[in-house]
Parts: C-alpha cells; sequence; structure tokens
C-alpha cells in the first residue's frame, strides 16, 4: 500500500511538472523575439529593442503587415523582459500563463506606439505624437593609453545616466488603467474663465488647468519603482572601439544613448579621446618623439641599441657610428603612429639623444684624451 500511494504521488508530480513544462513552452519566445539570451540583463533587452524596433516600425515599413506585425510582436516582448515581476512570471509559466495573471488583474501589455515614443518622441511620422523634441547630448572624456592608440582597443564601461522607468514606460502610473481624464478640465487640458470687465460685459479666456497641468489626465495612483516621476537612474553598458591611428579630441558617438525623457528624442553620447601622457613617447600628429640616453664612450665611438615599440613585441633598431652629439635628433621613417584609417601607413619616430657624462675621469684617461687633442709639430694654430 505504501508502495502503491508513492507510486501514485509521483505519477501526479510527473503530470504536473510535464502541464508546467507545456505552459512554459506554450506561446512566443520572447527572448528569441528580441534576439538576446535568457539571462540577459535590461541593458541589452533594451538596446536590441531600440534597434529592432526602428527597422520594423509600420510608418517607415508602409503597406508591410508582416514589418507590423514584427513590431507589435517586439514590443509585447519587450515590455515583458524589461519588467521583473512579467518577465520572473514569463520565465515560469511562459505567455499563456502570464496572460492568465494579467487577466486577473496585473501589469497589462503596454500600447506599442506609446512605448516607443518614450525612446523616439513619437514615432517616425504617422502613429503617435508627432513631437521633434530631442534631450540635450551627454559629453564624455574618454582616457586611452597611447597602447590603445596604437594597436586599437575595445573599452567596456558602465555609465550612469537617467532612463525611462521600465515598470511603467514613463507614464508615471501603477497600471494604465490609473490614468483617467481630469475632472476640472474634463480632459481638454485647459479651463474656461470669466471675468466681467464692466456691467454687461464679460471677458472669456483660457487658463491652462492646474490640476492636471494642461495635460488633460491625472493619475490614481503612482507606479511604485519611480514613485510616479516616470524617469530613475541606471546604468548601461557600453562596449567602444577605439580605432588605431585616433587621435585628441577625435570622438565616438553613440546615437539616441543619452540621457532619457519621455516623448522625447534621446541627445547622443559623445565620448572624446583623452590620451594619458606616455611614460616614454610623446605624440604629435602621426609621429613619435622620444628621448634616449647614451654613455660618453657611446656618443665618442657610436652605438647599436634596441627599443620596445607599443605594440609590445617588436622593437626598433637604433644604431649610430662614429660621433652623436648632445641633442642629436635621429629620423627613423615609418617606426611612428599608424595613420587614421590607413592602417598600412605609419608617421616617424624622432629620437634625441642625451649624452650622459660621468661624474668622474680618471688621469690617464684625461693624458689620452689631452694627446688626441694635440696639434702635429708643423701645424700653426690660427
Amino acid at each position: 500500500m505504501r508502495f502503491h500511494s508513492s507510486g501514485l504521488w509521483l505519477a501526479i508530480f510527473l503530470m504536473v511538472t510535464c502541464i508546467c513544462m507545456t505552459i512554459v513552452e506554450a506561446g512566443k519566445d520572447y527572448y528569441k523575439i528580441l534576439d538576446v539570451p535568457r539571462d540577459a540583463p535590461k541593458s541589452q533587452i533594451k538596446k536590441h529593442y531600440k534597434k529592432l524596433s526602428r527597422v520594423y516600425h509600420p510608418d517607415k515599413n508602409r503597406d508591410n503587415k508582416q514589418a507590423e506585425a514584427k513590431f507589435m510582436e517586439i514590443s509585447d516582448a519587450y515590455s515583458v523582459l524589461v519588467d521583473d515581476e512579467q518577465r520572473s512570471i514569463y520565465d515560469r509559466y511562459g505567455e499563456e500563463g502570464l496572460k492568465q495573471h494579467n487577466n486577473g488583474g496585473g501589469q497589462p501589455f503596454q500600447n506599442p506606439f506609446d512605448m516607443f515614443s518614450q525612446f523616439f518622441g513619437g514615432g517616425f511620422g504617422g502613429h503617435g505624437r508627432q513631437q521633434e523634441k530631442r534631450g540635450p547630448n551627454l559629453n564624455i572624456e574618454l582616457e586611452v593609453t597611447l597602447e590603445d592608440l596604437y594597436n586599437g582597443a575595445t573599452v567596456e564601461l558602465d555609465l550612469s545616466k537617467q532612463v525611462v522607468c521600465d515598470h511603467c514606460h514613463g507614464t508615471g502610473a501603477r497600471r494604465s488603467e490609473d490614468i483617467v481624464g481630469c475632472s476640472g478640465c474634463q480632459g481638454q487640458g485647459v479651463k474656461v474663465k470669466r471675468m466681467q470687465i464692466a456691467p454687461g460685459m464679460v471677458q472669456q479666456f483660457q487658463q491652462t488647468c492646474d490640476q492636471c497641468d494642461g495635460k488633460g489626465k491625472v493619475i490614481k495612483h503612482a507606479c511604485p519603482a519611480c514613485s510616479g516621476k516616470k524617469l530613475r537612474r541606471g546604468n548601461e553598458q557600453y562596449s567602444l572601439t577605439v580605432e588605431k591611428g585616433m587621435d585628441n579630441g577625435q570622438t565616438i558617438v553613440m546615437e539616441q544613448e543619452g540621457d532619457e525623457y519621455p516623448d522625447t528624442i534621446p541627445g547622443d553620447v559623445i565620448f572624446t579621446v583623452a590620451t594619458i601622457p606616455h611614460v616614454l613617447y610623446e605624440r604629435q600628429g602621426n609621429n613619435l618623439y622620444t628621448k634616449q640616453q647614451i654613455t660618453l664612450v657611446e656618443a665618442l665611438s657610436g652605438f647599436e641599441k634596441s627599443m620596445l615599440m607599443l605594440d609590445g613585441s617588436s622593437y626598433v633598431k637604433l644604431q649610430r657610428t662614429g660621433v652623436t652629439q648632445y641633442g642629436y635628433v635621429q629620423k627613423i621613417q615609418g617606426a611612428g603612429m599608424p595613420i587614421f584609417e590607413s592602417y598600412l601607413q605609419y608617421g616617424d619616430l624622432f629620437v634625441e639623444y642625451i649624452v650622459l657624462f660621468p661624474d668622474h675621469v680618471d688621469d690617464n684617461v684625461i693624458d689620452v684624451l689631452k694627446k688626441g687633442t694635440q696639434f702635429p709639430p708643423n701645424h700653426q694654430e690660427l
């Protein structure tokens, strides 16, 4: 009897598990729709939504029903995956389970065009509010090493900025049904005022509604995530490509990735390259300058040295024969910086030699040097 009871409970458990798995697997795969992994962070989800929603927006694909359907699908997927509660329910129970939860009073799907307008100011021209407002650009100094500029590099950084609340999508309301028409102006955004200016004469004028600030709508219950402010602070991860040969002052632009505001096109994030001073090399345009110390003996008799280049693996050969004067500058062609967008061409390297004089010279050495500077017997000094 005990075995029979255990087997029964096992069968029930397996049946429930199969049902749950069927529910989860049923419906649309939102992760696949947005082309992100199941463990994707919000920043990646938002980035893919921005990219795909631009491509498939109906105003950009007129008379293309497939593009419009894809746009709706992308918007639905984003509204779920960017919301922690909705995403958790979807991960456990799938699309059908999410619909049941929302029909029972949970967060409903957002209007795709309203959601798009939160990022891009109202679309491309046919739907929603035709906003032309654009937020300010965000200017950031990007410090890089001379090695980064010589070899090219990928810089990963985390940027804190203002973002539209991902719970209410910029409405400021707990749910969409919490946004209602203003009773003070009957949804018009203005109130009609009458003022008597003389006996029998009344002047009528309009005034912005003080209850809704001219919006025509008020919020009954504020969004718990942003307290009705519509915005919050968020962090975005960026991967910037520093190309070979870039110079100070050059910029890397991330379009429409600036601070977000409801119904406003975000400005750009503009990264300006700033080179960290190098311990050995100084850059001037496409050329490199450096100083090399040599001994007095090397200055008199010549030398051969090797200097490590900025790629960290190859060397440039420094060679002199005979006497090298203090401050002499040697030019080594093609050993400078790579030329931007012409990677096979390089500037030049200029090496200034600094002669190190000894602190003490033996008397016998001085005698030899003096003998070397004596005039021949028949020479007459001018």
